[in-house]
Formats: C-alpha cells, structure tokens, sequence
C-alpha cells in the first residue's frame, strides 16, 4: 500500500504564509521593528479619542473630496441653466454654481455624498478645536511637546482657511457675499491691499479667476499640508509618548493604557465606522448649505440673515461690533472698522495661542518635562485664561447672529449690539475671576474630602446633642490621585544680577511680579 502525503492543517498553512510574508517585508523594510509601535500603550480615557476623531473626519473629507471632484467645474464662465432644478432653469448662472446644482440634483447620491463632505468639515474643525482645549486645559503642551502644539495650532489654521475655501467654490449668494468681505479685508490694508485683491481675483471684483484658485488651493495645496503636517504630529505623538492622568502606577516615567494591537485597534476601529456612519445619517436627515435656495451669486445682491460656518462666525461677530472709524494719513486711509476685525484681532488672537506655552514657560521659569496631565482645577490661573478665551469667542460668534437674534425676540438690533459690545469686555474679565475663584474652591473640597472622607448621606447625634454627616474614608486610590500633585511656587528671582551686584531690571521684576500674580491662589 503506497503512503499517503499528509495534508498540512489549514491553520499551519496561513502561519507558515504569514511567517514567509514577514520576512520577505522584514527584507525589504524595517517590519520587525515595528513590533514595538503595535506593543505602543494607548491612554484609554475618552478625552484621548478627540484626535482620533479629527483624524477619521479628515479621512472621510478626503474620500468624499475626491468623488466631488469628478463632477465639480471650478470656472467664472456664464452660462444658462438647463438642469433638473425648475425654479432655475433659463437664469445665467456661473459654470461652478451650475455644476454644484448638477452635483446635488443629477448625480446618483451626489447631495448625500455633498452634504456628508461639509459635515465632515464641520465635525473636522469642530473635534481639533475641542482636542486643543483638551491639550490647553490639562498642560499637554508644556515640554517637551511646544512644538507639536505649534503644529497642532497650524492644523487649526489651516483646517479653517480650507472650510472657507470650500464654502466659497459654489459661487451662491451666500459664498459669494463672504468673498465680498475677503475682498473689503483686503482693500483695508494700506498701500498693498489693492495689489493683493486685483492678484487674488485676478482683476476688478469679482474677477474671474478667484473660483479657479480656490479650487487648487482646496483640492492640492492645503490637502497636502494638512497631511503632512498630520504625519508629523503622529510621529511626534509616538517619538514623545502620550501624556496621561495620574494615579497608581502612572508615572512620569510609563504610559498606562491598552496595548495598540488588538485592543486599541480595535476601539479606533470602532470609532471610525461610527464617525463614518453618524455623519452619513446626519448627512442624510439634517440638510445644510441648501445653495438653490440662495440662488447665483450677483454683485448687485446681498443675502440678507446670512451666517457663516461657526468657525468664522466669529470675524462675522467683530465686523458687526466694531464702530465706524477711518482715519488718513500721508494720503493713505485706515479703514479700522474692517482692518481690526478682520486683520488685527485674528493675528493678535492665533499669536497668543500659538506663544502661550513660551510666556507660561517663561513665566514660572518651569523647565521641567511633563508627561502627566494637570486637572484644571490644580492650575487656576491657565483654566481662567482658558474659560475667558472661550467666553470672548462666544460673545464674537453669538454677535455674528444679531441680526437673527433681534427679529426672532423682537428687540432693538441697535441695542443688542451695544449690549453685545459691553458684553465683549466685560464677560471675559467675569469669566476669569468666576473661574479662577471656582478652581480654588473646588481644590479647597479636594483637601476636605482627603481630611474628612465622602459623605454617606447619613446623619448622627453627637454627644452634645447636635447633629452631624456620616463620613468614610476615600478608598485609597483616591487619595492618591488628589494627593498626586505638584506643589508650584512663584519664580524667585535674585537680589541681585550679575558680577556688578546691580538689582534685577524692570523685565525681571515685571516677571517676577507676573510670577507671584499667576501662582497667588495655590491651595495647601
């Protein structure tokens, strides 16, 4: 009887495949050496996922982009409107606004992959802003991790001009009338602002190359920073850990957390198609950006209640704030009421986000590295500026709509803009003393719940007869995560600097002063 040639295993088979890709790859790439990244620790909490979920989002843009590209005509030329939209047809509209109607009426599935691309972006911006305040309220920003936020902060940026881009190519009333206020930006700046806007709308407005160049710019150009720059930060991320929460067994030397394979893999996973799938049903159930109701954009014509994306609702908030005011000189005019809303305050706003990390630096003369986040209540002062920031925007963004605002309460616009006015300096001042004074306070509770444990909700007769709350100890890892803290103290400066014993000059006794204000409500 002949033997019979054993059958190897499935199972054998697929491992000895797999071993045999592994080292064909390992041959040619550094593979082994990526067993490292996959054992990579992931912080678990949720506040970590917020990157994630700016990340998926760009993902999303980018395929939704890429299908819109293959029906979107980017050109000024006029033509007559002969698509299935009725109410449009026989009106001379522009090739874009054409192709956008076109998009959203003709295309199988073209509204739905269109509205889910702008509720991409929308989400996009949205999740980096909230992932920066994640990183600005805990600290994640001090070193040695300055530069990642210099890059984070940029990807904001440049998250932001790409929307606008975006918003604008339709060529509707509504885009168009934000391309009037670029174009008035720009005539604001003395002596080049006319060069610029004649080189951007290459002409007098609106010219007929801005649609054109705003397509290149959304479609290649910021693309390519935006993922470059999203590499770096991921590099970086990887090269000098992720920051994480104190407790038991986290240190500044580890990262506590769920190794990247499989478990982190698969929660990203999980993340992802739900990114996917609620944008997509919302796509399908909440309509946006509805540019056939606004109609073709003329020169002639302004949309009245129009409102921006909220990330630029703001501009729109100190545009309609600032008062009327101009001045000349050497026979150029300032047009201040355009050039401090839309040119000064925004580069003052982004340079401060993008230095803060330098002047806290600087300011407490901390030169330590980081890896454990703050709870904002162990940094008053940082929460404070933090709330006030966020308190100055709203107040710019919630003036963006106070046109909406008067007729839907019935109330004087003239009035609500000035109270919106006093609001703008007033609110940040209280929202920095309110929260300073409630950072302090809840601390002070910390200190109480570590002396005198957690409430048990019952209530006891003391020997003199009067009555007191029942308390038990907090468990014992508790106590250690309020307890895990640092102790900060103001920058001491020297009597005196120098071989020449003079005193410390005017910029260190103002940073010293800085110092002892900054740190003056430490708590124990």
């Amino acid at each position: 009887m002949l033997p019979q040639r054993r059958t190897a295993r499935p199972g054998a088979r697929a491992g000895r495949a797999a071993e045999s890709g592994f080292k064909y790859l390992d041959a040619r790439m550094p593979a082994a050496e990526g067993g490292s990244l996959v054992r990579k620790a992931f912080p678990d909490h949720w506040s970590f996922l917020l990157g994630e979920l700016a990340l998926y989002s760009l993902v999303l843009l980018l395929l939704t982009g890429v299908f819109l590209t293959f029906f979107f005509h980017p050109t000024s030329t006029e033509l007559r409107y002969t698509g299935s939209y009725v109410p449009m047809r026989g009106q001379l509209v522009s090739e874009a606004y054409d192709s956008t109607l076109h998009i959203s009426f003709d295309v199988r599935g073209g509204l739905l992959i269109r509205q889910v691309h702008h509720w991409a972006a929308l989400v996009f911006i949205t999740a980096i802003g909230v992932h920066m305040m994640r990183v600005f309220f805990t600290g994640a920003f001090r070193k040695p991790r300055e530069i990642n936020w210099v890059v984070g902060v940029t990807l904001f940026v440049l998250a932001v001009v790409e929307g606008f881009c975006g918003y604008s190519l339709p060529d509707d009333l509504l885009s168009g009338t934000g391309l009037r206020v670029v174009q008035s930006l720009l005539l604001s700046i003395p002596v080049v602002g006319t060069y610029l806007s004649l080189f951007l709308f290459g002409g007098e407005y609106p010219g007929t190359e801005i649609i054109p160049r705003l397509y290149t710019v959304h479609i290649l150009l910021i693309p390519a920073l935006l993922v470059a720059l999203v590499v770096l930060h991921l590099i970086l991320v990887v090269y000098l850990k992720h920051t994480q929460w104190g407790g038991p067994g986290r240190t500044k030397g580890n990262v506590v957390g769920q190794p990247m394979f499989p478990q982190f893999t698969a929660k990203s996973a999980g993340l992802q198609m739900m990114v996917f799938g609620l944008t997509t049903v919302l796509a399908g159930v909440a309509q946006i950006n509805p540019v056939w109701n606004y109609g073709p954009y003329r020169t002639d014509q302004v949309s009245t209640g129009s409102q921006p994306d909220w990330y630029i609702g703001f501009l729109e908030g100190s545009l309609r704030l600032m008062p009327p005011f101009e001045t000349t000189v050497w026979g150029h005019t300032f047009m201040w009421n355009i050039l401090v809303p839309t040119v000064i305050l925004p580069a003052l706003l982004f340079t401060a986000i993008y230095l803060y990390p330098f002047l806290e630096r600087w300011l407490t003369g901390d030169d330590r590295e980081h890896h454990l986040c703050d709870r904002p209540r162990e940094r008053p002062a940082r929460t404070a500026f933090g709330v006030a920031g966020i308190t100055f925007y709203g107040v710019l963004l919630l003036a963006g709509g106070n046109d909406v605002i008067a007729t839907m309460f019935g109330v004087s616009l003239n009035a609500l803009t000035w109270t919106f006015r006093g609001a703008l300096v007033l609110a940040p001042v209280i929202a920095f003393m309110v929260t300073r004074r409630l950072c302090v306070a809840l601390r002070a509770h910390d200190f109480e719940r570590i002396r005198e444990g957690e409430e048990t909700g019952e209530v006891r007769q003391t020997l003199e007869g009067g009555m007191e709350p029942g308390h038990r100890p907090l468990p014992y890892a508790k106590q250690y995560t309020l307890l895990m803290r640092e102790r900060p103290r103001p920058l001491e400066l020297p009597a005196a600097r120098g071989s020449d014993g003079r005193p410390p000059g005017r910029v260190q006794r103002l940073r010293g002063a800085l110092s002892r204000w900054y740190f003056g409500d430490r708590v124990g």
